[in-house]
């Protein structure tokens, strides 16, 4: 939402989103439109796979996680226009494009739990007019059937299938060729599966299949060329079944009856009544199981046919079916040419490793890429070359919430942390191929065992993490990396070789087995390390294997060859680690532990040289919440649980003494703020810093030029005070930030990200701070564009200016969000002249 004032226009666009998919089987489907929708959090993502391969859109309706997305497929070959998603909120909805984007034109409501599996179908009425049928399966083991009529939006429930105590763990759909009439199969924990089919405007029962022996958890129909129905059932036994639905003629029927006592494979039969025309007309089916798939050793929970393939008028059904499992493969099936026996094609995927199975699979509408996403929410994509499946590039993300994020100091790269345990590393990649470049994830330096709740840059090619452990652990940049980083983005790192002692860098890192420490591997040792693990199995070890890349990593290089080496670990804090900053110089390092008691609050300064503490800072009496040091490094500042702030200033300028005493702190009666101060922030030349509680309000903090009296008692502020108006947003703030230059009316940007995931940009100046219009709003970023839970942290990527003439011409700034949404994104925020 773009807004104005004080003579300056914003505009803000995303340009890059980092989002895992959930895990649920589900969760991911690619439309005949070229776009893939996923569920991530409580959002659906839009991902366009072709180059550039990014997420273009958030689509944030749903208030608890997503369960199931589905495109909803039409007749022919033109792409899709709607999609239903289903989530733990009770609700299904249904999407319709708009323009660029989607908009949610229904929401189904009536379920009494979570809404675990969605499908919708297009079906014509005995009129032959097209409809839209929606099945929706809830944990409150009912199935509602939902209809839209033509030139309607809305959909209403026309039935609802109770079943008792049994729950339904899928559901698909299917139009009998013949009479145009829906059926749906439901697969219930009874471990068969029930056929429904429209009679008289209501669903029926007409059978159920049975043969699987644990749970099914996917079915699929498709179509073939002679009119025939094939529907996959995939379940937790490890085996696939195929059934065949075909349509009796009379004569047919009669010779069945005839032959009933022949050996043959058993043949169920069901009736379906339909008008056509104004005709009752009445046909036969008959069911058979036509093959059962073994290939897998684990739980297949997910089957996929093939798209049909059109050309002109003409369709083709490939008979060709994908399976994914939670033994870490993906296999596509297909029957025999001579035979006719189905048989295992291809298999892709992983052997060992640390990949933990797949969800789910998906075939593009051309049947040459296939899709998986797995445990962790990472896609995997190979393409489909002479007769050869090849990895291809993919979007990721974290699995988890995500606690902060940090920019080197050149702004080449930014680092998020996460409770799914790991640190990521995203990098802008400019491919010669490509019209311009785009953001990946290019590394993925920590996977710990522990959340990890902050980072802090030390250097180019350093940073230092903190996790629900005692220990602060630094990390270097190995040589590997640092080679590769080169190709893909076209930063020159020959001085950071030069830095470092040839003979003393890491090419990589690895994890022992049962170990939470990156170890270094040297060149000399890659080989070895290898060798070595073929000799004991009894843990799996990941070893680090040198790589040249071209594009960004696959999820499996990710997990296994871009790990950093840990340089050191540091051992000073009582609790978990909650905060850390560094001095822009790199030679000291900020840290902060929970603490419900102030001999734990304490804050403690590194010496990043010799690792060595330097001193202790007390001032609060509860958790530090955030560490920031101002641009030059003279001051840190530092916010608390105890709802107060302390500054710290650094009382001589000679660098080899990086000690800070205490100048300025608020109290109970001097704060601003009545709850927790949750994030702070310095403007860019250091006069100001900004405070944001809970409270919903922000403050502008400041040293006064004012004249003390001989009356004026001392005060903990010192010559301290707010600067500003109090700013109320709308909800409580968790997060701020400022722009690196300031705006041409030579005011302050400033960003806040609230608790519900929205993110507003305001403008601030000192010379009218006296006037009730010191904050004027310029931008609102909705939770489509920002996030939809609380915004954790904000930071402007770093500019490189050389005079303050640059800092005016430049009107574009980049801003790095993260949030408990799982989400990473950077949007580029553009003043409008």
């Amino acid at each position: 939402m773009m807004e104005s004032g004080a003579s300056v226009v914003l505009d803000v666009k995303t340009s890059y989103v980092s989002s895992a998919c959930n895990r649920t089987a589900l969760c991911c489907d690619w439309g005949r439109n070229g776009l893939i929708c996923f569920g991530s959090c409580h959002s659906v993502a839009l991902y366009r796979p072709k180059s550039p391969a990014v997420i273009f859109a958030t689509l944030v309706e749903h208030k608890d996680r997503v369960n199931c997305v589905k495109w909803i497929r039409k007749f022919n070959n033109d792409p899709e226009t709607e999609f239903i998603s289903a989530s733990q909120d009770k609700t299904a909805i249904l999407w319709q494009q708009n323009g660029n984007s989607y908009v949610a034109v229904s929401r189904l409501e009536g379920h009494d739990g979570a809404v675990t599996i969605a499908d919708a179908i297009y079906a014509a009425n005995s009129s032959g007019d097209e409809h839209l049928l929606v099945a929706t399966a809830s944990v409150d083991s009912t199935v509602k059937i939902w209809q839209r009529n033509p030139g309607q939006d809305s959909c209403l429930c026309m039935q609802t299938l109770v079943r008792g105590q049994s729950l339904t763990l899928c559901l698909a759909w299917v139009i009998l060729p013949n009479d145009s009439t829906p059926l749906l199969a439901c697969a219930l924990d009874d471990l068969s599966i029930h056929l429904h089919v429209e009679m008289n405007g209501e669903f029926v029962e007409v059978m159920a299949l049975r043969g699987h022996e644990e749970w099914i958890r996917s079915l699929d129909f498709a179509v073939d060329d002679a009119g025939d129905i094939l529907l996959a059932s995939s379940s937790q036994d490890t085996y696939i079944r195929l059934w065949r639905i075909s349509r009796i003629l009379n004569n047919s029927l009669h010779n069945l009856e005839q032959d009933c006592d022949e050996l043959r494979v058993k043949e169920m039969i069901f009736s379906v009544s339909s008008i056509i025309a104004g005709q009752k007309i009445s046909s036969n089916y008959k069911v058979r199981l036509e093959s059962v798939l073994l290939g897998h050793d684990n739980w297949v929970l997910s089957t996929r046919w093939q798209p049909a393939i059109y050309t002109g008028s003409v369709r083709h059904q490939p008979m060709c079916l994908l399976s994914a499992s939670m033994d870490k493969t993906l296999i596509v099936w297909q029957p025999s040419a001579d035979s006719g026996i189905w048989m295992e094609k291809s298999r892709v995927g992983e052997i060992g490793g640390s990949n933990l199975g797949f969800f789910g699979g998906v075939f593009s509408p051309d049947g040459s890429h296939i899709l998986a996403h797995g445990f962790h929410g990472a896609f995997h994509m190979w393409h489909c070359y002479q007769d050869s499946w090849q990895p291809e590039v993919t979007c990721g993300g974290h699995f988890g919430p995500v606690h902060d994020i940090a920019w080197n100091s050149s702004g080449e790269y930014l680092i998020s942390v996460s409770s799914d345990q790991t640190s990521r590393l995203h990098g802008c990649w400019n491919a010669e191929s490509k019209v311009e470049s785009c953001w990946h994830e290019l590394a993925r330096p920590q996977i710990h065992g522990y959340d990890i709740q902050c980072v802090a840059m030390l250097n180019r090619f350093s940073f230092a993490s903190g996790a629900d452990e005692k220990v602060i652990r630094i990390f270097q940049a190995p040589r590997n990396f640092l080679e590769n980083f080169h190709t893909l983005t076209g930063s020159d790192v020959s001085e950071a070789l030069e830095q470092l002692e040839i003979s003393h860098v890491a090419e990589g890192a690895s994890v022992p087995a049962l170990g939470l420490s990156n170890k270094a591997v040297y060149s000399s040792d890659s080989k070895s390390l290898r060798t070595e693990s073929k000799g004991n199995n009894e843990y799996s070890e990941n070893y680090f294997a040198p790589q040249i890349l071209t594009a960004p990593p696959t999820e499996e290089n990710l997990l296994q060859n871009t790990l950093w080496p840990e340089e050191q670990k540091l051992y000073g804090h009582g609790y978990e680690i909650f905060a850390l900053a560094c001095h822009p110089n790199g030679l000291v390092l900020a840290s902060a532990c929970k603490a419900t008691k102030s001999e734990h609050a304490s804050i403690i300064l590194w010496n990043t040289i010799s690792w060595r503490i330097l001193t202790r800072l007390e001032s609060h009496s509860l958790t530090v919440t955030q560490l920031r040091f101002s641009h030059k490094g003279d001051f840190l500042l530092s916010v608390s649980r105890d709802r107060t702030w302390s500054l710290f200033q650094k009382p001589s300028s000679d660098l080899s003494e990086n000690l800070y005493k205490r100048v300025a702190f608020s109290d109970k009666k001097t704060s601003v703020h009545s709850r927790i101060i949750w994030a702070c922030a310095w403007t860019l030349d250091d006069q100001y810093f900004i405070t944001v509680s809970r409270d919903k309000r922000a403050v502008v903090w400041g040293a006064k030029d004012d004249q003390k009296t001989e009356r004026d008692a001392p005060s903990c502020l010192a010559n301290y005070g707010a600067c500003s108006s109090c700013l109320e947003l709308p909800d409580s703030i968790t997060a701020v930030d400022t722009a690196p230059t300031k705006l041409s009316n030579n005011c302050y940007l400033v960003t806040f990200g609230l608790e519900s995931g929205v993110i507003w940009f305001y403008s601030w100046s000192q010379e009218t701070n006296q006037s009730n219009d010191s904050w004027s709003s310029l931008f609102f970023m909705t939770q489509s564009m920002a996030h939809h839970l609380p915004v954790k942290r904000l930071q402007f990527r770093p500019q490189k200016t050389a005079t303050e003439d640059d800092f005016i011409k430049d009107s574009t700034f980049e801003l790095a969000s993260c949030s408990e949404d799982n989400s990473v994104k950077i949007s580029k925020v553009i003043r409008l002249k």
